[in-house]
């Protein structure tokens, strides 16, 4: 029973996480008019997915680091219940977001959820230094890079007249090309932090789990993710192509970067955070929204780690 549930809570979580991030890394083609939704959504969709199953062959780093040990005793981070209560608190607070439109971060999402149950199961044994150094130190970090990169990108590509205001053939390749990197590089990144859930169910090879976590990602975002395409692509700022394109290079190669370096950024923050960046530079950010998004931001962690210490307790008295 336990391993039925442990499957389905990962299943939940990669499923909410598709329809909450795969439209990031191509928002910005919707915003600036360059495809239409659906286009936009199934080009996200489809480079995404390519990410994840590379992620199988090329993040084994990302793997590691989301396995639980090191933060809680070996013996607690095997635990089934344990790992099933963190997929739970990261998939429903991951929902309740897409629910309202919010684009969060399932890796904070998975950081909280870990925090949550660790506390629920372990107490004082959670080793909180070691999840500032994995976690919490290049999921703040990458944000204020992002937004940064994304304020200046725009004026140097203007000025070296690769971002002109206009759609133009080159543009458009140009375009298409940064932002199917910046989703491939989203399934690199995200994918590894789900199927490292699976790790502890008894007989299952992690290649399946990959594969697993690879379609519930891309249903997720092939069916729910039309809330959180609209804020991304029009609530955040306004944009032309060029600005869009510009944005959408710094999420590329800042998520890719850390990719290959296997650190747990958010393409959410990185994404976001570009986009702010862009926006205010060209003083187009909506920054109502924006305070929206960070509140929901900071809500993310403690959420994921409330539900996450509640099921641990129910699965617990569930399984006894």
């Amino acid at each position: 029973m336990l391993t039925i549930i442990l499957v389905a809570a990962v299943s939940f979580v990669a499923f909410t996480n598709g329809a909450n991030a795969n439209f990031k890394g191509v928002a910005s083609l919707y915003g600036s008019g360059t495809a239409t939704l659906r286009r936009t959504l199934y080009w996200g969709t489809a480079t995404t997915f390519a990410g994840s199953i590379a992620a199988a062959f090329l993040s084994q780093g990302l793997l590691k680091t989301f396995s639980g040990r090191g933060i809680v005793p070996d013996a607690t981070a095997q635990s089934p219940v344990f790992v099933s209560a963190i997929a739970i608190g990261a998939a429903m607070t991951s929902f309740l977001a897409t629910r309202f439109g919010f684009p969060v971060s399932t890796t904070h999402a998975l950081v909280g959820a870990l925090l949550g149950a660790g506390l629920a199961s372990s107490g004082t044994d959670v080793r909180f230094e070691a999840l500032g150094n994995s976690f919490f130190y290049p999921l703040f970090f990458s944000p204020a890079v992002a937004i940064v990169l994304g304020a200046a990108a725009y004026f140097v590509l203007k000025w070296m007249r690769l971002a002109p205001d206009h759609r133009t053939p080159t543009l458009d390749v140009m375009h298409y090309t940064s932002t199917g990197a910046a989703s491939f590089a989203r399934g690199l990144n995200d994918t590894p932090k789900m199927a490292a859930l699976l790790l502890v169910a008894p007989g299952l090879d992690i290649r399946w789990g990959f594969l697993l976590v690879a379609v519930m990602i891309m249903l997720g975002g092939l069916l729910d993710a039309d809330r959180v395409a609209e804020t991304l692509g029009k609530k955040v700022t306004g944009m032309n192509p060029g600005q869009g394109f510009a944005a959408s290079l710094v999420t590329a190669g800042l998520v890719t970067t850390a990719s290959l370096h296997s650190l747990p950024v958010s393409t959410t923050h990185v994404s976001v955070g570009a986009l702010i960046g862009m926006g205010a530079s060209t003083r187009q950010a909506r920054w109502r929204k924006v305070v929206e998004i960070l509140l929901a931001w900071i809500c993310t962690v403690p959420c994921g780690a409330i539900v996450a210490a509640v099921a641990y307790w129910v699965i617990s008295q569930v399984t006894q």
